[in-house]
């Protein structure tokens, strides 16, 4: 008896020794009921509402003039937005990265404040800076130039909250380039330009792209931080979150779950293409 005991004890040593995380089913059950609660059921209600409404009704209510001209200004201000942010987000992250400089860590605490300031602080103290009688603004006026209240105060926000996702994503990837690759390339008779878009930017590429489509899927659903800089002019400066409240508003429901619905099967196409980029970007670091 005493052999088949002790033959018995490694089997079950190497049975216990493959739950790597104990409690895994009980903590994976967690997880899926506070994803339901906080993720899944608010959206399926989403769904649901606007699948209660006929096609006629839906497609009146998602294409109206108003609602298209909110699409124009919502996806194209954020595609300039991230744009722009992925220019100087690549310079504020270079600059972090290459250089030191008196007040380097405030700097680079700064980048993250977008993160933490609520957006209406944000815009409230962008429109202080950029309206006509603004700090700023009061110089630009007798010029013709307007940054308020208009299209041009959307971009600015947009660019204010999406800044912190191209540096904090290419700043890491920065890091890690090897400059022993830059050298090489300096000895061999490379110029600057060259040794920048020949070596460093192939290796910064995937992180770039992923720092776009973030900035990009961030500014689509921005809210706070614009409507007070916007003017919220209707077909000229009002943005699709506007309209889904507008119609709230107006007890509207279907309405705005039906934009609602098409704002939320854009960010998820966005989060896939995120998911994709960074998928991409971890084996371009894995092969090299």
């Amino acid at each position: 008896m005493l052999p088949s005991s002790g033959a018995a004890a490694p089997g079950r040593a190497r049975g216990r020794s493959r739950k790597v995380l104990p409690g895994f089913n009980l903590t994976l059950g967690y997880t899926l009921l506070y994803l339901s609660l906080i993720v899944l059921i608010p959206l399926s209600a989403l769904v649901i509402k606007t699948f209660g409404m006929s096609w006629e009704a839906f497609w009146a209510a998602v294409s109206s003039p108003r609602v298209l001209a909110s699409y124009r200004l919502t996806f194209g201000a954020s595609f300039l937005a991230a744009a722009i942010n992925v220019v100087f987000g690549l310079l504020v992250a270079w600059v972090l990265v290459r250089y030191p400089f008196p007040g380097k860590k405030i700097v680079d605490a700064l980048v993250d404040l977008p993160f933490a300031l609520p957006t209406a602080v944000a815009g409230i103290s962008l429109t202080a800076l950029l309206a006509g009688n603004g700090w700023i603004g009061q110089y630009l006026a007798p010029l013709g130039i307007e940054l308020a209240f208009n299209p041009n105060g959307v971009v600015i926000a947009l660019i204010f909250i999406g800044l912190p996702f191209v540096v904090r994503t290419v700043q890491p990837v920065l890091e890690d380039t090897e400059h022993e690759l830059e050298e090489a390339a300096m000895c061999l008779g490379a110029t600057r330009w060259q040794t920048f878009t020949k070596v460093i930017l192939p290796s910064i590429f995937p992180a770039l792209l992923t720092g776009f489509a973030m900035a990009f899927a961030r500014a689509i659903g921005e809210y706070g931080s614009v409507i007070f800089i916007a003017g919220n002019m209707p077909m000229v400066s009002e943005i699709t979150p506007l309209v889904i409240i507008g119609k709230l508003e107006q007890y509207d429901y279907a309405g705005a779950t039906a934009v609602a619905t098409v704002m939320l099967v854009m960010s998820f196409l966005l989060l896939l293409v995120i998911n994709g980029l960074q998928s991409w970007q971890r084996k371009r670091a894995g092969g090299q």
